[in-house]
């Protein structure tokens, strides 16, 4: 049966126009963008199939053009266009955050990590680099390591606070494994990194962990900031 066929209630287009797109499966959404499926499937009976080769939407999204212009019913004018998606979105949160007080928008601010760290197979140390109304000045990765660990030193993240006059600091990292919880180390390096910072007086405002399915965590929101 075609989507056309369906009940409104059920076609994904009019569902999210009459109940928001928070209320579409991963499935509704891919096949919005879509937009059509192929000879015997529905554009939603695709989206599902593609979800199914790739394992999560997370990692069909992450997928590289060729991975990605392999599966059936995508292309290289999908791939381009899902970039394009990808990078409006990021821009958005970016926007969001040079708008807004960031410190007390930790779920503003976790979003546009994610945006960053998330699909990352590597764990990457950054750091948000914010002024005196804790604005967003300048976001840099500092450090790339393996699959489960970044060397990160003191003397870098006092460096590009100074190179960028920041007055506070969000420390971030990502872990590959997908769980956002903060191991010791974690917990030693943001004690370690706020007392260097606070010798050349930048404070620091939190330390967000980014993992996967929209996980993160945050350590000023579960009072483990030094």
């Amino acid at each position: 049966m075609a989507i056309t066929d369906w009940h409104e209630n059920d076609r994904p287009r009019e569902k999210l126009i009459k109940f928001g797109e928070q209320h579409l499966s991963d499935a509704e959404l891919l096949a919005i963008f879509l937009r059509v499926g192929v000879k015997g499937k529905s554009a939603v009976d695709l989206a599902q199939d593609l979800l199914n080769e790739f394992g999560s939407l997370h990692n069909l999204l992450n997928a590289n053009e060729t991975e990605f212009c392999k599966a059936k019913g995508l292309g290289q004018a999908k791939y381009v266009q899902m970039r394009a998606v990808l990078e409006m979105s990021r821009r958005h949160f970016e926007s969001g955050l040079q708008k807004s007080d960031a410190f007390t928008s930790p779920e503003l601010v976790a979003q546009y990590l994610s945006h960053e760290l998330a699909h990352q197979t590597r764990e990457r140390f950054g750091l948000l680099m914010l002024d005196q109304q804790h604005q967003l000045i300048s976001f840099k990765i500092l450090f790339e390591g393996t699959i489960n660990q970044a060397e990160v030193h003191a003397r870098e993240v006092v460096k590009s606070a100074l190179e960028h006059n920041a007055a506070a600091v969000i420390l971030t990292h990502n872990h590959p494994s997908g769980d956002p919880t903060p191991s010791a180390a974690d917990i030693q390096l943001t004690t370690a990194l706020s007392q260097a910072l606070n010798l050349i007086e930048v404070r620091t405002l939190d330390h967000i962990i980014i993992g996967d399915k929209g996980r993160w965590h945050s350590f000023a929101q579960n009072s483990q900031m030094p």
